[in-house]
């Protein structure tokens, strides 16, 4: 379980660290960047895929796979929003 954690530590950071950069480039970015936490479309389709890949995850791999879909479920809202942001 460590590993897991790790790795998903990992990819959090790196998300930060992009949304950093970001700021640093173009103030007022990083808070676009994050606005998807308030889309409630966003966050359902992020919540709905948490739930779906939990059960399945937790079924197959245990707490490991439970973490893994709070990512997955994370970067599903992120897409979600991206892709109405955009039209």
């Amino acid at each position: 379980m460590g590993a897991t954690l790790l790795a998903v530590a990992v990819v959090v950071a790196a998300l930060v660290i992009r949304t950093a950069v970001a700021e640093l480039r173009e103030p007022g970015s990083g808070r676009r960047q994050w606005t998807f936490l308030a889309d409630p479309r966003a966050v359902s389709a992020g919540a709905i895929t948490v739930v779906a890949l939990g059960a399945l995850g937790w079924l197959h791999a245990g707490p490991e796979g439970a973490v893994w879909a709070g990512l997955a479920g994370f970067l599903v809202a992120f897409t979600v929003s991206q892709g109405r942001r955009s039209r």
